[in-house]
């Protein structure tokens, strides 16, 4: 029994370090992330109950692969800890018991939700401001030196914005190639008659390893910072403040990180995460929830692989086998042409999926799927179905190829390709499934936030030639007669919906510019479009090289900016939305001078006359600065109904507290503006 039990971990030590070698050395993995997670727990597992069979060099102990051959070994100067992992939310409620052993009896907490980014795990190393080095994770005490890489990540600073830095400022994060770029990636490599990458990370970590950095560069790998490592004066009290610097300072951070106050919260806020998915252009595999306050990270500590104080909430692939019935393809707001697979229904993670999007002509291609072929599909965390591969020994001969249209099935326009890109679409901007989709996200809440004009009663609008512009959103109240008459539109709804629409006017201008629909451009470059330059006038008057120069924008964003600002659909559009007084910003100098110029507010609690988000919307109008953690630096807090530990915390350390009517008070505002 004795000698099985010591081949049984002898075979799983073997059997890891086969699977980390090709991981990280070779980058063509063959397991999933949950099947290597399995493996090494059952080990540790059986080496905790036989700790006489244990060793030093075991893959227990380690943290990842070894350095790359051939590249100049580096020590971190703080090791680069893995993440315990979790799969359920009984894992994740059992995190947060374990933590508040480790804290006073009544102490307050507060938890940062993340994204977990499924790239490769990179430090940056800054001193006085400038990118001095580029290190990779490697073993985790020590990594590969990659400066020569790092350089070339797209939107990474060499030297960082603003003044005042620490004098040694380590930044780490996730190296990435988002699905876009990857799709390029994988179809240059298919041209060029080579295997395409598996999936993005691997096509990142070759990048990484590559000698020439002009050859890493064309990949198109870029960064989002996660962390901070060895900071040298360390000024940060919180997780939150080092992220907020770390933007301030032009360095990308994982996107739509949030502190809340409770494991529940934080739970919710994975679900929304979860829920937002499809929005992304990267790839995830679940969620990461840490402590926010750092001192009491450094009192939590850290196992000899793990910190305390953190948690990766990790979401299974569930896979199911089904027969295409048919491919049809779809138009999207910006014209793109996406191939969508209708599926004989089949049940994955107790839901059924009859659908599942194949992306662009290029991975429709890549995978040979043809019409009445078997696949197999997954689901990513239960809601996102996509094809892995056709089941190729299950074809009879009755399947039928798929012919990518050379027309848009809407209005029969000839389709085109992006210009060095992947993607097919149609260029008429008149084509009735452009105009829904571009209609629908225009009023959705990520833009204009239109509350009732949702896609059924878009469909009505567009297909009475009620709506057939932006702009005829804002004419519909002189169309009164005409929307009361629609399917299920009574005069109280139509009054409603024309509320909405009048109260939309004055929504901020990134907004706006959200809506608008401009390729490449979402609500985080619309948000430095307009912090940048005030109003659309100004945005108007910059030459493409002029946005180009904006930190975060590029090239490929400027000239997209541009474009459309002086098309004749562009210049049209402006003008119409124009005349009908939608807000086009303010000047950047009159923003700045406004009563909260400088300040920075937290808003917590339960507001009476606004939602969070409006608060915090008006306090970035009004020249102050939205914070989500309460530190010495806060110059306000705005405290609602059942406002909790922000409010605590503030009242300690002596920031002035503000009830939400004080507030409006403040910025000269009342319960009625909107």
């Amino acid at each position: 029994m004795t000698r099985s039990i010591q081949a049984e971990i002898e075979r799983l030590r073997d059997e890891i370090n086969r699977h980390n070698y090709l991981y990280y050395i070779e980058a063509r993995p063959e397991i999933t992330d949950l099947e290597f997670d399995r493996l090494l727990q059952r080990l540790i597992e059986l080496e905790q109950k036989h700790p006489e069979f244990d060793s030093p060099d075991s893959p227990s102990h380690k943290v990842g692969g070894a350095p790359i051959e051939g590249f100049t070994t580096v020590e971190h100067r703080l090791p680069m800890l893995s993440i315990d992992n979790v799969y359920d939310e009984a894992g994740v409620r059992e995190f947060d018991t374990r933590i508040r052993k480790l804290i006073e009896p009544g102490e307050a907490i507060e938890y940062v939700v993340e994204y977990k980014v499924d790239g490769v795990a990179v430090a940056l190393v800054y001193e006085n401001g400038s990118l001095v080095q580029g290190i990779t994770r490697g073993d985790g005490r020590q990594g590969d030196d990659i400066t020569h890489n790092a350089r070339t990540l797209i939107g990474l600073p060499l030297k960082l914005r603003g003044k005042n830095h620490p004098r040694i400022l380590e930044v780490r994060g996730e190296a990435l190639i988002t699905n876009p770029d990857f799709a390029h990636v994988r179809a240059e490599q298919v041209a060029a008659g080579e295997q395409p990458f598996a999936n993005s990370r691997n096509a990142t970590a070759g990048a990484l390893k590559l000698l020439d950095p002009k050859e890493s560069a064309r990949r198109r790998v870029r960064f989002f910072a996660h962390s901070g490592g060895f900071v040298e004066p360390d000024p940060f009290r919180t997780h939150q403040e080092f992220l907020d610097y770390t933007a301030r300072a032009g360095i990308p951070v994982t996107p739509r990180v949030k502190v809340v106050t409770s494991i529940d919260d934080a739970l919710a806020r994975c679900q929304e995460l979860m829920e937002q998915i499809h929005e992304l252009e990267f790839e995830v595999d679940g969620f990461v929830i840490k402590v926010n306050d750092l001192e009491q990270r450094r009192r939590m500590g850290a196992t000899s692989k793990n910190p305390r104080w953190i948690i990766a909430y990790k979401f299974e692939r569930y896979e199911g086998t089904s027969r295409i019935e048919d491919i049809r393809v779809q138009v999207g707001k910006t014209g793109t042409l996406t191939p969508v697979a209708h599926l004989a229904p089949v049940e994955i993670a107790g839901t059924t999926v009859s659908r599942a999007s194949l992306h662009n002509r290029d991975e429709l291609h890549r995978l040979g799927v043809r019409i009445g072929d078997w696949v197999v599909v997954e689901k990513a965390g239960k809601i996102i179905p996509h094809v892995v591969r056709v089941e190729e020994h299950r074809r009879d001969g009755n399947e039928r190829e798929f012919r990518f249209p050379t027309e848009c099935p809407e209005c029969q326009t000839p389709v085109v390709q992006d210009e060095g890109g992947v993607y097919i679409r149609c260029p008429n901007p008149a084509c009735p499934a452009q105009l829904r989709e571009s209609l629908r996200f225009f009023a959705s809440r990520q833009a204009m936030d239109i509350e009732g004009l949702g896609i059924k009663l878009i469909e009505q609008l567009t297909e009475t030639g009620l709506v057939g512009s932006f702009a005829d959103i804002y004419r519909l109240k002189d169309r009164r007669d005409g929307l009361i008459d629609l399917e299920r539109m009574a005069e109280k709804s139509a009054d409603n919906l024309l509320e909405g629409i009048e109260a939309s006017r004055s929504r901020p201008l990134w907004r706006l510019l959200t809506g608008l629909t401009i390729r490449h451009v979402g609500a985080r470059t619309a948000q430095i479009l307009a912090d940048e330059f005030g109003t659309l006038d100004e945005i108007l008057k910059q030459s493409a090289e002029e946005l180009s120069a904006v930190n975060e924008i590029g090239p490929v964003i400027a000239q997209s900016v541009y474009d459309y600002f002086h098309s004749p659909i562009g210049e049209k559009i402006v003008a119409e939305l124009r005349g009908l007084g939608l807000n086009f910003g303010a000047p950047v100098e009159r923003r700045a001078a406004g009563v909260l110029a400088g300040k920075t507010l937290v808003v917590t609690g339960t507001m009476v006359h606004f939602s969070r988000d409006a608060i915090q919307e008006l306090i970035h109008e009004m020249g102050g600065k939205p914070a989500s953690s309460v530190s010495k630096q806060t110059d306000f807090v705005v405290a609602g109904e059942k406002a909790g530990s922000k409010l605590d915390k503030a009242k300690a350390l002596g920031v002035k507290v503000l009830t939400e009517d004080e507030f409006l008070k403040l910025v000269g505002k009342n319960p009625a503006y909107d």
